[in-house]
């Protein structure tokens, strides 16, 4: 007697969640990835160096050097390195299947059909092929994330004392969001110990071991880093123009 295999259908978004709002969590997802890209190339290319001494925007390098020997990179580097982190995050695996599933409903959801049907090309085609460079993007990222631990030292410092005012505390803040989402990363694990068959064969093995450990232990927050980390990229950038347009006066400690 032959037995015929049923194939299950995806079901419609609407019959995987009736009487819900299912499109509220998609929508806000555009909504605010929309509105931080807008204002991000608005910040980066509105022709204004944000930076209120001795703070500096994250979307803005810093002065590179020592003593009187210093190299203006601002102008040079600016959108370089606007782009390594965009492509940081256009490449995330978190935030492919968060855009895919807002932007494209493809799918929306786990079990859920897609709204169009075609011949699937993978990563394949331009731009999302650019997805398959996401661990060099990591690597380019760890570079700027460098140079944002650098400004974040110098925010700390004015006119030559150490200080304490509230945009060192903001930029302390942002680049611990930026490094906790850069050092969860998947690509990060496996540069950590993805490359190790065994770690009792090479040299500090356990030491390599408890690093990957912990970064599994991490990774399932890699998500919430992303969001906390896109937000406070945003606010302190807006937190330094207001400083530059005297519409706010923050405290300050000097010792």
């Amino acid at each position: 007697m032959a037995v015929e295999t049923l194939a299950p259908r995806p079901a419609s978004a609407k019959e995987a969640s009736p009487g819900r709002a299912w499109w509220i969590e998609p929508a806000l997802t555009v909504v605010c990835y929309s509105a931080f890209v807008l204002y991000a190339t608005w910040s980066v290319f509105s022709g204004t160096v944000v930076a209120y001494d001795p703070y500096v925007s994250p979307f803005f390098s810093t002065w590179l050097g020592f003593g009187l020997f210093k190299i203006p990179i601002i102008g040079i580097l600016i959108p370089f390195l606007a782009v390594i982190p965009l492509g940081l995050r256009g490449s995330c695996y978190y935030y492919r299947k968060s855009y895919f599933r807002s932007f494209f409903w493809d799918p929306p959801a786990c079990a859920i059909q897609e709204l169009k049907r075609g011949r699937y090309h993978g990563e394949t085609r331009f731009p999302w092929v650019l997805n398959n460079y996401h661990r060099y993007f990591l690597l380019l990222s760890l570079v700027v994330l460098l140079f944002l631990w650098v400004d974040v030292v110098r925010a700390f410092v004015f006119h030559g004392h150490f200080f304490i005012g509230l945009g060192s505390v903001v930029m302390l803040v942002n680049v611990t969001l930026l490094s906790l989402y850069s050092l969860t990363c998947h690509s990060f694990r496996y540069l950590m110990g993805g490359r190790i068959d065994r770690f009792s064969r090479v040299r500090a093995g356990r030491i390599w071991q408890r690093i990957v450990m912990l970064l599994n232990r991490a990774n399932p927050q890699h998500g919430a880093w992303a969001w906390y980390s896109m937000f406070s990229v945003a606010l302190t950038d807006v937190y330094i123009r207001l400083l530059m347009a005297g519409v706010i006066h923050e405290p300050r400690v000097i010792f």
